[in-house]
């Protein structure tokens, strides 16, 4: 028997809230099909499964709050079969079906309106002739509800929104107090690069344009080929160097927060693709609809706060990662070349790396790594 389980989403969520299962007992899964949707503190999030089988048994209810870890299906092994599968199936409780109401009379202007902005007709007091429903009447129930819903939507909102700050605080108070940060960052010559994109532009429609940060993204992951000990995670006292390259991408939230799912295999895809695949990450994690294998796989984390008009950012490690590059903004600064002076656009480019991994010196050759992949970007 498999065991399903809610599987870590970040370091700064430890349990979630069941909205939806995909899933019934006796459907077949397969491998990286979603099977659920379950609520954080920042995201309704599609939860994959990565296992093959048949449902057996749904172990918890739309509406509970589970924790990371905890087993929410079982789930027959592919190919085997079972007695209790079939039992379980039996066993399932049937849907009732609704109740039918005796028929109220309903002017058709009311159903329409009804209808037409979501309001259950059942619930509305009749004021005409042998108690007929009026639009007048659906009117007037909408309008005494709209307030009570402002303020509901209002308060769900602050909820989440403060739930969201101490999720945050609690995983970077952990993060500073278990893991020895080093900081370093360099100075990145951007003439190159910033005359690159434009030439690259000028060939490409406004919606297919390349912006700065995908070049930054491919120029971390090729950089991480070469230094594999700022990849990977810290976990049981020991370091495990991931094999793939998948890059958190710190995104602010317009609701206020911030979250940091993963592009995947960032090394292996070309700039168009990443653009595509950066678009789609960031419009599904502002609309709250990410997968639960973009907030469980970053492998290193980049923060990109250049727009915000910051010269340079000192992040704070996602555990249990073992490193996090920041970049600030293109800035024109004096620059001495060959004996001259000139005005130079650039960049800075910030590291926060764990001690127990890597030290400054392999951490200062890995952000000059970034520097020459920046100066090569028709390499990219």
């Amino acid at each position: 028997m498999i065991e399903f389980k809610l599987p870590f989403l970040g370091a700064d969520v430890d349990q979630g809230k069941l909205l939806e299962w995909r899933i019934r007992p006796g459907d077949t899964v397969r491998r990286g099909q979603v099977v659920a949707v379950v609520d954080t503190s920042k995201a309704a999030v599609d939860v994959e499964i990565w296992q093959e089988g048949t449902v057996v048994e749904l172990l918890a209810q739309p509406g509970a709050t589970v924790p990371v870890g905890a087993v929410l299906a079982t789930l027959l092994e592919a190919g085997k079969t079972a007695d209790s599968t079939t039992n379980a199936i039996a066993a399932a409780p049937l849907q009732a079906l609704p109740a039918v109401a005796a028929r109220r009379r309903v002017s058709p202007a009311a159903r329409k309106h009804a209808q037409d902005h979501g309001i259950d007709i059942a619930g509305v007091v009749g004021t005409g002739p042998q108690g007929a429903v009026t639009l007048q009447d659906v009117q007037q129930l909408e309008a005494r509800a709209q307030p009570q819903a402002a303020a509901a939507a209002a308060s769900a909102a602050a909820d989440k929104q403060s739930a969201m700050r101490r999720a945050i605080a609690a995983a970077m108070s952990r993060s500073k107090r278990e893991i020895p940060h080093y900081y370093l960052n360099e100075t990145v010559p951007m003439r190159k690069a910033l005359n690159w994109l434009a030439a690259a532009n000028e060939k490409r429609s406004i919606t297919e344009r390349l912006l700065m940060p995908v070049l930054q993204l491919k120029a971390v992951a090729m950089a991480l080929k070469k230094h594999p000990d700022m990849n990977g995670f810290y976990l049981n006292d020991a370091h495990r160097p991931s094999r793939t390259i998948h890059v958190g991408v710190a995104i602010s939230l317009r609701q206020g927060g911030l979250i940091a799912p993963a592009i995947h295999d960032v090394a292996e895809k070309s700039l168009d693709q990443l653009m595509r695949d950066l678009s789609d990450l960031v419009r599904r994690a502002r609309a709250g609809s990410l997968r639960s294998s973009e907030m469980s796989d970053p492998t290193i984390t980049v923060t990109n706060l250049g727009e915000q008009g910051v010269e340079a950012v000192y992040g704070v490690i996602y555990p249990p990662q073992v490193a996090l590059l920041g970049f600030g903004r293109a800035r024109e600064i004096p620059w001495a070349r060959d004996g001259a002076l000139l005005v130079m656009p650039a960049m800075t480019a910030s590291l926060a790396a764990d001690h127990r991994v890597s030290d400054g010196h392999s951490g200062a050759l890995f952000l000059a790594e970034v520097r020459e992949w920046l100066q090569r970007p028709e390499q990219l």
